[in-house]
């Protein structure tokens, strides 16, 4: 792939000095090939989003909620390339690259929406003072810069980009190099609805470009998710220009079981939130608090049900879970499971790498792992579960609580008025309450702590790319 670049509204070849090789993570082989932009691209790119800028955010509000909803029609159109893409560039089992594709469509649909109300968000502001009238406005923040992860992409640049695009913003949008070949969707899709050159720009590349583009001067805003060590670089990037960022990045998260809870749902619960995109995830629960009461029943089902999960290729077998992503991710939770092995960590189900082709690694649940461990406190982006036990409510909250990160957790007892209770206490940004972790696009998604800072979906996803005016007139 040559031309792999979409800037100004023209697919053009990489001149960057890096070449990008795409993964099949079941054969641990590539694919494809491409050249990354180089920073002169880079700068291109911004230039054409500033050039674009002007049009596009005086075009009404029901121009740009129909380039969105175009965006969800022709994502539909292309359902089967695009979920055979992430089967194959992700490892992700079918019915997970089909749900990822159904979420892209509907944020689509719902920014489509949510375009089509902003004029009436401007309004006329009652002040206490007489003589004076004020109004306010909502207007685009300008030219934004997207950098989206390998773990979701074509959901976490939907999430990003269509926000940002309803509320009049223009983009540059720079796609993971471990699985840049989805989001050169949204080019295509833009040249077949016409949207108007410039206003989407699409680069790709490793680190250098990354770089490039969080440390340009003509950017308004930068949204990033990712590691929480890129995320710092970016942060220090966006204070040197005084640049507002929106940072989406890691989590420990815990899953809190009290004894009065239906033990077979339990299991469903906590074995989807570890071992969903092979618990690849920010939002992975890695971290299982069980009550006493019910330990000794639910760990031995949980250890029988992650050592049933059928582990294999998307493309060629019936599975629950495929490969990691990358041999750099299974290289590190590979590391993890030598650390457990030097820690001592009781080993239930898995702890090791599978003995086959492809970057494949066991579902895997250690007990009764202390606060200290490396494995209970760092997150490790594998499906790697480590459980404690708790006696008291008070207990479990102040263990789910005792993390440097802060971004979801989920809650399963019977007793719900303690379950609301006890998601109330929790230190996070988003909570489920007896529920896989279901997300809609009318929520929000952001965490306490060094799991970010600022929010996406939802309105709040819209107000991440607007900046407020107020214009107050003297009537004397």
């Amino acid at each position: 792939m040559t031309t792999s670049h979409y800037i100004a509204g023209h697919w053009v070849e990489g001149q960057g000095s890096d070449c990008i090789s795409v993964n099949d993570p079941a054969l641990g082989q590539p694919f494809a090939e491409l050249m990354a932009a180089s920073v002169t691209q880079v700068d291109q790119a911004v230039a054409a989003a500033r050039n674009a800028l002007p049009a596009w955010k005086n075009t009404s509000a029901s121009e740009r909620a129909a380039f969105l909803r175009g965006f969800a029609e022709q994502l539909g159109q292309r359902r089967e390339a695009l979920v055979t893409l992430q089967m194959r560039n992700n490892g992700k089992p079918r019915h997970e690259a089909e749900i990822d594709l159904d979420d892209a469509i509907a944020t689509f649909g719902y920014y489509a929406e949510q375009a089509e109300q902003l004029p009436s968000k401007n309004r006329t502001v009652p002040l206490a003072a007489p003589g004076f009238t004020a109004r306010t406005r909502l207007e685009p923040v300008g030219v934004v810069g997207l950098i989206v992860p390998w773990n979701f992409p074509l959901v976490t640049s939907a999430w990003k980009l269509a926000p940002a695009l309803a509320a009049g913003c223009t983009v540059v949008l720079k796609p993971s190099e471990v699985t840049p070949l989805i989001e050169q969707a949204y080019g295509q899709i833009a040249d077949a609805l016409g949207l108007p050159a410039g206003v989407l720009n699409i680069v790709n590349g490793k680190a250098e470009t990354g770089a490039a583009l969080s440390n340009h001067n003509g950017l308004d805003k930068l949204s990033f998710t990712g590691s929480n060590s890129v995320g710092s670089q970016v942060m220090r990037s966006a204070s040197a220009q005084c640049r507002p960022v929106t940072l989406e990045l890691g989590g420990k998260s815990a899953i809190v079981v009290f004894e009065d809870c239906d033990v077979d749902q339990a299991v469903e619960w906590i074995v989807a939130g570890i071992s969903w995109n092979a618990g690849q995830m920010c939002s992975a629960t890695s971290r299982l608090l069980v009550q006493d009461g019910i330990a000794d029943t639910l760990l031995p089902r949980l250890q029988a049900a992650l050592a049933n999960l059928r582990v294999g290729n998307p493309l060629t077998e019936e599975v629950d879970m495929g490969p990691l992503t990358s041999q750099a991710q299974w290289l590190k939770v590979a590391s993890y499971f030598a650390t457990a092995r030097e820690e001592g960590l009781q080993c239930l189900a898995g702890g090791h790498a599978l003995d086959r082709e492809g970057w494949f690694v066991s579902p895997t649940l250690y007990t009764d792992v202390p606060k200290d461990s490396r494995l209970w406190t760092e997150e490790i982006f594998g499906p790697v579960l480590c459980a404690r036990r708790f006696t008291t409510e008070e207990q479990a909250i102040a263990e789910a609580n005792d993390s440097r990160f802060g971004l979801v957790a989920t809650v399963c007892s019977a007793d719900l008025e303690r379950a609301e209770r006890v998601a109330d206490a929790l230190e996070v940004g988003h909570v489920w309450i007896n529920s896989v972790q279901a997300v809609f696009v009318e929520t929000s998604w952001g965490g306490t702590k060094g799991s970010g800072i600022g929010r996406e979906l939802g309105p709040w996803g819209l107000s991440a790319y607007q900046s407020v005016k107020h214009v107050t007139r003297c009537l004397g």
